[in-house]
């Protein structure tokens, strides 16, 4: 049985955000005696449960306003839970925000003093470890100035290298590796690298899904404040790089509506559907996809498609070919597969056109309903990048007609 150092049980917060200023008492028993409350209430977390066992390096992923910092904030006791609990085996040190825990017109020695005694060090504990913490931050001629005049990649080291050297039993970090130069990030890979061999318990939120894979051994993913996906650092990974291509998809479908609608009167009703997993694991790698439409002019049209590599735009795999000419007016249903087994992982989007016997487009099908796919990471396959150049995957693919 594995030991739990962070239990986290059907835990839910909220916030009330102001919706009026109330300057007034008299405003105020109005308001009250109208049943106005003069605020909303945003739901940031709810019903979340999951453990972090010891020596495990755990890491949070979720978009931005997911609820995953506010998440951090109740497992560092920095917030109370609405409702739920939180159980804590052993000293928790938590690095979340830069500045928290510090004073600007201190110096950097005094301020060390100050953030282990909020860490709850005895000075006695702090003289102990002093010579650790400046080593590591690298900041020794710049102990006795004043805070206000570090930079902030400065501040950073000299927080960071604090609570590393608090020799906590749980260290908590939020984003810790978005900031800092290239040489801290170094030192800060070193460091999880041998945390993770002395499997030290480390709670780490990212948006860095190579940071992910790299260090962790369980993730979890937070989507609007609920547990979307709790598992694997791939299974997290692939998961939140697949979200995040389909808002994109989204966001740009809300800003060129107007443009993208390109449909003209002989083709109504272009509809894609994906068959196949939108994430492609293991040596299962078979895409699959159905394209409905109807014709309401009596000409003949074809299907073609592209699957384009999202991170490095090109065509990663093209069909254009007229071999399967449908004729007339009718609703046409046609199945797509192929094999991507050869295909390094990457992110592809789905784009489908409808073309007459003269090879002009005739309709696209819009944004909203092109998929998105995943090929992921699998060390066990051997395969070798294509040439971006070149832009085709040499696949054979097979079409069914309805």
């Amino acid at each position: 049985m594995k030991e739990t150092a962070v239990s986290i049980k059907n835990v839910s917060k909220s916030f009330k955000l102001p919706t009026e200023s109330t300057n007034s008492l008299k405003r105020l028993i109005i308001n009250a005696v109208k049943g106005i409350k003069g605020y909303r209430e945003q739901q940031v977390l709810k019903e979340i449960s999951f453990d972090v066992y010891k020596g495990d390096f755990f890491g949070v992923v979720g978009r931005n306003g997911s609820g995953k910092s506010t998440l951090l904030k109740i497992i560092s006791q920095i917030y109370w839970p609405e409702s739920g609990t939180v159980e804590i085996d052993g000293r928790l040190v938590s690095f979340i925000e830069l500045g928290v825990g510090f004073n600007p017109e201190l110096t950097g020695r005094e301020n060390v003093y100050l953030n282990g005694a909020m860490l709850g060090f005895s000075e006695k504990e702090i003289d102990a470890m002093y010579e650790d913490i400046v080593s590591f931050s690298e900041l020794s001629d710049f102990m006795n100035q004043k805070l206000k005049n570090y930079s902030s990649g400065m501040q950073v080291r000299l927080a960071f290298s604090v609570a590393i050297q608090a020799k906590s039993d749980i260290l908590v970090l939020d984003e810790v590796l978005a900031v800092g130069d290239e040489a801290f990030q170094r030192k800060c890979n070193d460091y999880f690298m041998q945390a993770r061999a002395d499997k030290k318990t480390i709670i780490l939120v990212t948006h860095s899904m190579e940071a992910v894979r790299k260090y962790c051994n369980r993730a979890v993913m937070i989507d609007q404040g609920k547990i979307k996906v709790l598992g694997t650092p791939d299974e997290v990974a692939n998961q939140y790089s697949l979200d995040n291509v389909v808002q994109a998809g989204n966001d740009a479908l809300a800003a060129t509506k107007s443009e993208s609608d390109r449909e003209l009167s002989s083709i109504e009703n272009l509809t894609v559907r994906l068959l196949s997993p939108e994430i492609l694991t293991g040596e299962n790698r078979t895409v699959e996809f159905e394209v409905s439409y109807d014709v309401t002019r009596a000409i003949d049209t074809y299907l073609a498609f592209s699957l384009t590599d999202i991170d490095r735009s090109f065509w990663m795999y093209n069909d254009n070919s007229q071999e399967h000419m449908l004729k007339g007016t009718g609703h046409k249903i046609l199945r797509y597969r192929c094999d991507l087994k050869s295909v390094n992982p990457c992110k592809l989007a789905l784009t489908v056109s409808v073309r007459d016997d003269a090879q002009r487009p005739l309709a696209f099908n819009r944004p909203d309903n092109s998929p998105v796919i995943m090929v992921a990471p699998d060390e066990n396959l051997n395969t070798s990048r294509r040439d971006a150049a070149s832009g085709v995957l040499t696949a054979d693919g097979v079409w069914e007609i309805d």
